[in-house]
């Protein structure tokens, strides 16, 4: 009878020992063959060659193929399933060019690795329990591909990865600079509140991001990982040209404490945020499984994330869009006690009317009105909020918006037509999904909101449900409102924005018109 190693009774916890001393020995031969291969890559390139040269590897077997998917489905769910009939499409699970030649300083691995699976050997993402109320327990978000993260790695993406690829490719940046945290705390304190541990209520940032570098310091320190803040805090001063008026005519009064001088000079503390999805979490928000939603990404981002489709085990995505920007007047605590009034405005960016001025839209006096009624509840020992997101267009594109412009102008401008033109362009006249907005509310610890300062029913619709209650709704001033954004406001109105005036008719909406570029 053949002998085996098994030990009699089929110790299972000697078993395990010895599959857990394999996969260390692999490992350690895999980091070996890293290094060797990175020796020869700066040799070569010290020869003079910079471009990167690929050798295709040998085929995976089919049986080895074949374990790979099952490993793929056991582990990932829906998202592996996707990756099992992409295997299927293109004959073989995809498979990392080796051979590539570099520079020594790009950063780059020694071998192109076009995705990961799970179980694979040298794969050993830190473990991530979403909503976990401790942040230790919870784990911290790795997302680098750097050489001594990339088996290691918890999330795709990153908001800024475009431009960090840009400056390690012109060699403006070293691949392996690692930030100098030194003085960079919060201003602020802000947390830990309850809903930072509620899986259902943030799934859009990520808690802990503020304090990530200090949290996992000795991870950073002693595993060479690569983990960066996804949110700072600081205080600023804050000067639009609309508040010294607003000091003139006595809507504001200096204080010096929040409104310093009579310029109408806030004192502000700013909270600077990237988004950080849940994956999981994100899908249950739009009603649809992770699956569709892992697929439509990479399916729209041009297949650059193919490990949203390999790797189901990586929960978490840091999607390469615009965050938000929170303006808080007051005392910071003052948000999260019930016992303090808040007056609260949500503002979408729109770069021609809030930078530039631009009088065919209510949004610049719509964010200054809001930045005017926040301090004044600040000043009465309440806090005031602005929160500012990086939606542009209602999130279409400033491309997009310029085009419907044209529409409309080139048309006769009429509110009747207001969604339509867009619509014609964009096919969806918004795509600002608000449904994620309210995850920020939860982290500011938010429980409640005395005056929404916004006629949008998306936003309180998406608030509300969130399980925050709005006691007041204040509508824009009509004296605020520029003649030719009229179409605008009228049509948002008749729509289902808030209002405590006359909404009209489909009929009288025909009769408003805005500004021809000839007038």
């Amino acid at each position: 009878m053949a002998s085996n190693n098994i030990p009699p009774g089929g110790g299972l916890e000697e078993i395990m020992s010895q599959l857990r001393a394999i996969q260390q020995k692999q490992d350690e031969l895999l980091s070996v063959v890293d290094s060797l291969t990175s020796q020869g890559t700066s040799t070569h390139a010290s020869l003079g060659s910079d471009s990167p040269t690929l050798s295709s590897p040998p085929p995976l077997p089919a049986a080895a193929l074949q374990k790979e998917n099952e490993l793929d489905n056991e582990t990932a769910g829906s998202g592996s399933a996707l990756a099992s009939k992409s295997a299927a499409v293109s004959g073989g699970a995809p498979v990392s060019p080796s051979g590539v030649a570099s520079s020594g300083t790009s950063g780059f691995t020694s071998r192109i690795i076009l995705t990961t699976y799970p179980k694979q050997i040298g794969i050993k993402p830190y473990p991530m329990q979403w909503g976990a109320p401790e942040p230790v327990a919870r784990g911290p978000i790795v997302v680098s591909r750097y050489s001594s993260t990339i088996r290691k790695r918890n999330a795709h993406g990153g908001s800024y990865s475009i431009y960090y690829a840009l400056a390690l490719a012109s060699k403006e940046l070293k691949a392996d600079h690692r930030p100098d945290f030194t003085n960079t705390e919060p201003t602020a304190t802000i947390g830990p509140f309850p809903q930072w541990g509620d899986p259902k209520k943030i799934v859009a940032m990520d808690p802990w991001g503020h304090l990530a570098p200090w949290i996992f310091k000795n991870m950073i320190d002693n595993d060479d990982i690569d983990i960066r803040p996804t949110i700072a805090i600081t205080k600023a001063h804050m000067k639009l040209s609309e508040l010294e008026d607003s000091v003139r005519a006595g809507r504001l009064v200096p204080d010096g404490k929040i409104c310093l001088n009579d310029q109408g000079e806030l004192a502000v503390t700013k909270f600077a945020v990237e988004p950080v999805w849940y994956l999981p979490g994100v899908a249950e928000r739009f009603g649809i499984d992770e699956g569709t939603l892992r697929r439509s990404l990479f399916e729209y981002t041009g297949g650059s994330y193919p490990e949203l489709i390999t790797r189901g085990d990586i929960k978490v995505f840091l999607p390469p869009i615009g965050g938000l920007t929170v303006y808080c007047f007051g005392d910071p605590a003052n948000m999260s006690n019930p016992d303090k009034r808040l007056a609260l405005r949500i503002h979408d960016e729109c770069n021609g009317s809030d930078v530039f001025g631009s009088d065919i839209c209510t949004c610049r006096p719509y964010l200054v009105f809001g930045i005017e009624e926040a301090v004044k509840e600040a000043q009465n020992g309440g806090s005031g909020v602005v929160i500012y997101f990086r939606k542009e267009g209602r999130a279409l594109g400033e491309v997009t918006k310029v085009l419907v412009y044209n529409a409309r102008k080139r048309g006769e401008d009429r509110a009747s037509d207001y969604f339509k033109r867009t619509e014609n362009v964009a096919g969806v006249k918004d795509m600002r999904f608000q449904a994620l907005m309210p995850d920020i509310l939860h982290w500011l610890g938010i429980k409640k909101i005395d005056r929404m300062l916004s006629m949008s029913n998306m936003k309180h619709d998406a608030i509300v449900g969130q399980g925050i209650p709005i006691h007041e709704r204040v509508e824009l001033p009509e004296s605020w409102i520029p003649a030719d954004s009229r179409v605008e406001i009228d049509a948002k109105i008749t729509a289902g924005y808030f209002t405590t005036g006359h909404r009209m008719t489909n009929e009288e909406l025909q009769a408003v018109q805005g500004r021809l570029w000839e007038e």
